[in-house]
């Protein structure tokens, strides 16, 4: 029996003669003599054309089926690339790959980065920080890491967020029976006019939260004193933390204007110095988080609502939450001096 031998079409044409034939289509050849001068039929000229055409490309592209193989020197000089670059894209890799000689789907691109321990994930948002910031980041952390453990329990923390009512009222998924989208529980409740949002000022200790406060309009620091007056003495009452307490606020502009700085210290109101930039070390953004994702769950239809749910969760923050935040305090100084006073995970 003769060995069978594979036909033109069954197998590959090398690099070499795929890059020969695009080369006298473009010195201007026709179809039927390219085909007889490299003695490959017309049909697989015609292909290599259209695809070159198509791809700018005479190399295998990849196919549907099984993934193809990288080489380790190709799976090392991917790794290589998004460890340089960690927002090059998936399809800056594939064209990568593609230009080094090995063609691979996107799937195997992504398992080959899998296996070094790198995973696609959503960049996070971090303030941008001048060394000036690094610096004062880490000067605090310094500072205060050894003194902590004696003032964790006198510290009031406090700031503001805003809290969008089309936020909370965010697209869901939902597990449903065909032919069931309209059922109440299958449905959101919608708020017409778009919503809008409120701005809350809340604080909180280690005995858990205090006072939370909607304010009404655009914060001026004339509001933020009336806040600190009617709120700041008796929140620290109330959380029972003498008169002694340390006051955490940032260094926002209305928080640190002559108003505000005299209402704290015609009240004695001994204030935490704090570093720019640094939303990573302020304890209540853990706070404010759990609070918008309880209140999403309620699904209020105006900001009358809204503002109420707000004041009813925050009250049912766990004591045991604050209690918490407040220990993992020194992890987060310790971060910070690790990182040099660069952005830490919190």
């Amino acid at each position: 029996m003769s060995e069978h031998k594979p036909s033109m079409k069954s197998k590959e044409l090398s690099v070499d003669l795929r890059d020969r034939i695009v080369s006298r289509h473009k010195s201007g050849e026709g179809y039927r003599k390219i085909s007889a001068a490299l003695k490959v039929p017309m049909s697989i000229v015609a292909s290599n054309i259209r695809k070159w055409k198509k791809f700018e490309t005479t190399r295998t592209l990849p196919r549907a089926g099984w993934p193809s193989k990288l080489s380790d020197w190709g799976r090392r000089a991917l790794v290589r690339e998004v460890t340089k670059n960690p927002m090059v894209t998936l399809s800056e890799l594939q064209m990568s790959s593609m230009e080094r000689g090995e063609p691979s789907r996107r799937t195997t691109i992504s398992a080959a980065i899998h296996q070094s321990g790198l995973y696609g994930r959503v960049a996070r948002r971090k303030p941008l920080l001048s060394k000036r910031h690094m610096a004062a980041h880490l000067e605090f952390a310094k500072r205060h890491l050894k003194d902590f453990q004696t003032m964790r329990e006198k510290i009031l923390w406090s700031d503001e967020t805003k809290i969008e009512l089309f936020g909370v009222n965010a697209r869901r998924h939902v597990w449903r029976k065909p032919g069931t989208a309209h059922h109440q529980a299958n449905t959101i409740p919608t708020v017409k006019h778009g919503g809008g949002s409120i701005i809350l000022w809340g604080c909180f200790s280690v005995a858990g939260t205090g006072r939370l406060v909607r304010i009404k309009g655009k914060m001026t620091a004339a509001m933020y004193s009336d806040i600190l007056d009617e709120n700041l003495l008796q929140g620290a009452l109330d959380l029972r933390l003498g008169r002694r307490f340390i006051f955490q606020q940032d260094n926002d502009p209305k928080h640190t204007v002559k108003i505000s700085k005299e209402w704290l210290q015609d009240n004695s109101v001994n204030v935490l110095e704090w570093p720019s930039q640094s939303p990573d070390l302020n304890l209540i953004e853990h706070l404010w988080r759990d609070l918008k994702m309880t209140v999403q769950r309620r699904f209020p239809s105006n900001l009358m609502e809204l503002e109420r749910c707000c004041k009813e969760e925050w009250v049912k923050l766990a004591k045991d939450r604050c209690a918490k935040l407040v220990a993992s305090y020194s992890k987060r100084l310790e971060a910070v001096i690790a990182a040099k006073g660069a952005s830490t995970k919190y």
